[in-house]
């Protein structure tokens, strides 16, 4: 199967398909704020923002918002939504392992397991520094991973069929315990208006990062980590938690 760029095929689609509540999520991190902030957090940079369904929240939430994802058939989603609902959003084309802000910002939030697509070492430190770099003083830096768990006992064990009004989606996982990859194998089918189906297919490749792992790497960066939980009302990590959410402070 040829390789395709990563949500080229799904950028229509995503938010029908995912079922992600941005809503609640827009909860935890307002929850975030008051329990870890500083009690500054204005200017927020959602990174790897995909369709830009969290960033609209926030923005409606009275933040000012920037959002930047690598993937221009999901921004062009992104800003045709904002546009439409007269949101003041920046949006910017630009890959988490190398991107550029004109400044910096209160706080960097990274969603929906962003982070594991960053499947190299190098390039996570190429990230984590630029989010050192880009944020304040003191600043939060909020995202979520899959645990190891989910790859594990989850993705390589399973593979899912999901649908939604003429769209039809395929995905198959492929997973290297080794290597700690997973390559997500989708087919979407999508309804025409004559009744007839087209197909396309796309390959997403996630990395299981273990927690420990990932803190040190936080450390090295001088993002200090302030606590991993293990769902959005803030628990505590449990041994079958499928994802971890950080949150990590940019150290003085």
């Amino acid at each position: 199967m040829k390789k395709k760029k990563q949500f080229a095929v799904l950028a229509d689609f995503y938010d029908r398909l995912n079922g992600a509540d941005y809503n609640m999520y827009a909860d935890y991190i307002e929850n975030v704020f008051k329990v870890h902030g500083n009690g500054r957090e204005s200017l927020l940079l959602d990174l790897a923002c995909g369709t830009g369904k969290l960033t609209e929240e926030l923005a409606l939430r009275g933040y000012d918002m920037i959002g930047a994802d690598i993937s221009e058939e999901m921004l062009t989603v992104a800003v045709s939504r904002a546009y439409q609902k007269n949101l003041s959003i920046l949006y910017l084309k630009q890959d988490m392992r190398n991107f550029e802000l004109y400044g910096t910002v209160d706080c960097i939030i990274c969603s929906l397991d962003g982070v594991s697509y960053i499947t190299e070492t190098n390039d996570v430190k190429k990230c984590f520094k630029l989010i050192y770099n880009y944020l304040n003083p003191g600043a939060l830096f909020i995202f979520d991973i899959n645990s190891a768990y989910r790859f594990k006992e989850i993705f390589a064990k399973r593979d899912f069929f999901l649908a939604d009004d003429g769209v039809y989606l395929g995905w198959k996982n492929e997973f290297d315990p080794k290597k700690g990859f997973c390559d997500f194998i989708l087919t979407v089918f999508t309804e025409n208006p004559d009744g007839s189906y087209e197909k396309k297919e796309e390959v997403q490749r996630e990395k299981m990062w273990e927690k420990d792992e990932l803190c040190i790497l936080l450390q090295d960066c001088g993002l200090e980590v302030v606590n991993v939980y293990g769902d959005l009302n803030m628990r505590k990590v449990i041994p079958t938690d499928e994802k971890w959410y950080f949150v990590c402070r940019r150290m003085i």
